[in-house]
């Protein structure tokens, strides 16, 4: 069982500067992310040759709410999902495209408080 995962290198350079303009962690900011893309409805691309790029801990994006996230990415997935399928590689590929999601949401709302404001409102 692996507990640790790789971002490429892109998502790495991602993290880091939301991480400057909103003060938030990247392991918030993955949460937030894997939200973003659990409300896409396709799986995630599949292409993730190039993980050189920041290394979490299971225990540190997902905590008390590892559960919560499996069960989360089994119902998108909409079949029965192993543990090694997963974390890390489910999980990453839902925070490979969360992140370029959510940088997104950061650039159009231009601000962090416009920012967290249009997270807080989606449905």
């Amino acid at each position: 069982m692996n507990f640790r995962l790789r971002t490429s290198k892109q998502t790495e350079e991602k993290l880091k500067n939301l991480q400057s303009t909103t003060n938030l962690t990247p392991n918030i900011l993955a949460r937030l992310a894997i939200s973003l893309s659990l409300k896409v409805k396709s799986m995630p691309s599949e292409d993730l040759a190039n993980t050189n790029g920041l290394e979490f801990n299971r225990n540190t994006l997902t905590g008390e709410y590892d559960y919560i996230f499996k069960a989360l990415i089994t119902q998108h997935a909409e079949r029965e999902v192993t543990d090694e399928e997963y974390f890390p590689s489910l999980f990453n590929l839902h925070l490979e495209r969360g992140v370029g999601l959510l940088e997104s949401e950061y650039k159009h709302a231009g601000n962090y408080e416009k920012f967290i404001i249009n997270l807080m409102s989606m449905d």
